[in-house]
């Protein structure tokens, strides 16, 4: 156990992420488990702990009898300072235990920017980085979470990947370490068992080969123990599957410091830019009072005053409005505030906003995600201007006075024209506001219009796309800065340099891997911090290691082109997603599940169909 003295902690910023003891927390003894696994998210405590995923794998592992779960962040680059001055290596929070001491340290993969952070902890921990100079008393490195299902970039520095959702395919690989663990066999011999669970992927059991221009040749198992396809893992029924009953809560302010109540899993919609919506399908949802127990348990058990409904697209649980009226009846008995985030546009009742949140008024946020409806039925977003301009009326009608506009910009076919119409749109939107009378809506209107970078994702019909390029977005952000000058409508936006090197890194391969380790070595870390982005290191990079970047995030790939990611099996077809891109083209738009299957290819995990 490491002793972190007050002197260090007094000496750095916001000592309470490295402190640990937060109520619920769970701190056992390690003499009275078989298997320790350290849970390490690749960023700072605040961002880490507001992570639905993190939670409940935490409480799923700490509730297995012979299981211990302790929490790793990132620290900090003060703490970081400290930790080398100090000869401190990288430690657990519950038990100050080494991490290189861990059976398994297990890094959740979700956001490609967090990638250098992962070397940076291993560094920390003093644990080699490359899987293959690791001996038998390191650690097992896995990797999950939805950057997961194309990891090939990091490869090279993991043993194995669980890809899926995690609550199951975990526990068998913590029964099968049990197992192992005192048979004498080799951590090969391990790797080799899990391999042969669904969702578990070893990387070392591959062989990828590549033609002349650089396009991968072949993906092929070089052990009888790997399969041809990985096979994601889904939970079929999400009222049976663990959900915590408590939550840690931190000292200090976090992210989403509020109970995360999660109500359904997958989405109907089908955005053609959207990964999530594809990786997470098919649509389950829970029952409401599954749902009602859950978070009567978490009001009691964590004192948090705020609750949040989690999912990618709120207002399609079924029954919601029915659902929140028993919710709300006993939010405001208990004093908490209620609160929904991703709802749509065309589907938003003023009426259920102002009842959920009767406790606390706070800003809507719409994601229009194109000002053009010509780009809207490209991406498929399925809402027209009508809906945007409806909703934003509503709201102004309801009270509401500070609405945020969420908007993308360098997708395909775009134009400028598509480009400006994200400030005709948005000027519509504070023209409405202006329209109403002025006893009838709020003072100090505040409209925000949030501008990210289109990057092209793995398992989306837009993985065949390129991205445009740094110049080409900054100029299209410029366009829209000479439009929005009104005071009332604040312009933000991402930059675009950090979206690049996400698209690199979204699409990359293996040999990405070396890219990663000299940008690590050369100062790289925090990435997706502007204050410690350094795309002159990146770039030193890749031409260190004889790189073009241009060559994963700036082509067309031909539709039989074999991608990295090609041997792993998210049960939507390669078929369904080049027939969406062809829909994309033609401007068509692609009906919801609940209004008719497009044959996806998700039923697979069921047997039958996503909604009857």
């Amino acid at each position: 156990m490491i002793n972190i003295s007050d002197k260090i902690l007094s000496a750095v910023e916001k000592p309470t992420r490295y402190t640990g003891g937060e109520m619920n927390s769970v701190k056992k003894d390690a003499n009275s488990v078989i298997t320790r696994f350290a849970f390490c998210f690749p960023d700072v405590y605040e961002i880490g702990m507001s992570h639905l995923g993190m939670k409940i794998l935490y409480h799923l592992l700490n509730s297995l009898e012979d299981v211990s779960c302790e929490r790793v962040f990132t620290p900090w680059p003060d703490m970081q300072e400290k930790m080398i001055e100090h000869h401190i290596p990288l430690f657990s929070l519950e038990t100050k235990e080494e991490v290189s001491k861990f059976d398994f340290v297990g890094f959740t993969l979700q956001y490609e920017m967090s990638y250098s952070n992962i070397l940076n902890m291993l560094d920390l921990a003093h644990i080699p980085f490359l899987s293959e100079e690791r001996g038998e008393e390191d650690p097992f490195i896995c990797v999950g979470g939805p950057c997961a299902y194309n990891s090939e970039m990091l490869a090279d520095f993991y043993d194995f990947a669980m890809l899926g959702e995690g609550e199951e395919i975990i526990c068998e690989v913590m029964e099968a370490h049990k197992a192992w663990k005192n048979s004498g066999k080799s951590k090969k011999e391990f790797l080799k068992t899990i391999a042969q669970i669904e969702g578990i992927y070893v990387p070392s059991f591959y062989d990828v080969t590549y033609f002349e221009d650089g396009r991968v040749k072949s993906i092929v198992p070089n052990v009888p123990e790997a399969k041809p396809k990985i096979k994601k893992r889904i939970i079929k029924d999400l009222d049976k599957v663990f959900y915590p009953d408590e939550l840690v809560v931190p000292f200090g302010t976090i992210v989403h410091d509020r109970i995360m109540l999660e109500i359904f899993r997958g989405c109907i919609r089908g955005c053609r830019f959207c990964q999530a919506g594809y990786i997470y399908r098919p649509v389950r949802q829970k029952n409401a009072d599954t749902l009602l127990s859950s978070a009567k348990n978490l009001i009691d058990s964590t004192g948090y005053e705020e609750m949040s409904l989690s999912s990618l697209s709120t207002s399609d649980y079924t029954h919601l409005e029915e659902f929140t009226e028993k919710l709300t009846e006993m939010t405001e008995r208990e004093k908490v505030s209620l609160s929904l985030p991703s709802l749509r546009i065309d589907n938003f009742s003023i009426g259920l906003m102002q009842q959920v949140q009767k406790i606390r008024k706070s800003g809507l946020t719409f994601a229009p995600e194109s000002g053009s409806q010509r780009l809207r039925d490209v991406i498929n977003k399925g809402i027209c201007e009508e809906d945007v301009v409806r909703s934003a009326d509503l709201a102004f009608r309801g009270g509401w006075n500070n609405i945020k506009l969420y908007f993308m910009i360098g997708l395909p076919t775009e134009t400028d024209e598509d480009v400006l119409a994200i400030a005709t749109l948005a000027r519509k939107v504070w023209k409405t506001y202006h329209e109403i009378p002025k006893d009838q809506r709020a003072k100090n209107l505040r409209i925000t219009v949030s501008v990210s970078s289109f990057v092209p994702k793995p398992f989306t019909p837009f993985q065949w796309e390129k991205q445009d390029k740094t110049e080409e977005f900054e100029r299209k952000q410029n366009l829209l800065k000479k439009e929005l000058t009104d005071k009332q409508i604040s312009f933000k936006w991402h930059d675009s340099k950090t979206s690049s090197l996400e698209g690199v890194f979204a699409r990359s391969d293996r040999r990405l891997g070396k890219v990663l380790l000299a940008a690590y070595q050369y100062g790289c870390k925090f990435d997706s911090w502007d204050e410690y982005f350094r795309p002159d290191l990146w770039q030193k990079a890749f031409a260190d290691c004889g790189i073009d970047p241009d060559f994963y995030n700036r082509r067309l790939r031909s539709d039989d082109e074999i991608f990295p990611w090609e041997h792993i099996d998210i049960g939507v077809s390669k078929k369904f997603f080049l027939s969406e891109k062809q829909n994309a083209y033609s401007e068509q738009v692609t009906p919801n599940c609940r209004e008719k299957c497009a044959g996806c290819g998700a039923t697979c995990f069921d047997g039958g169909v996503c909604y009857e």
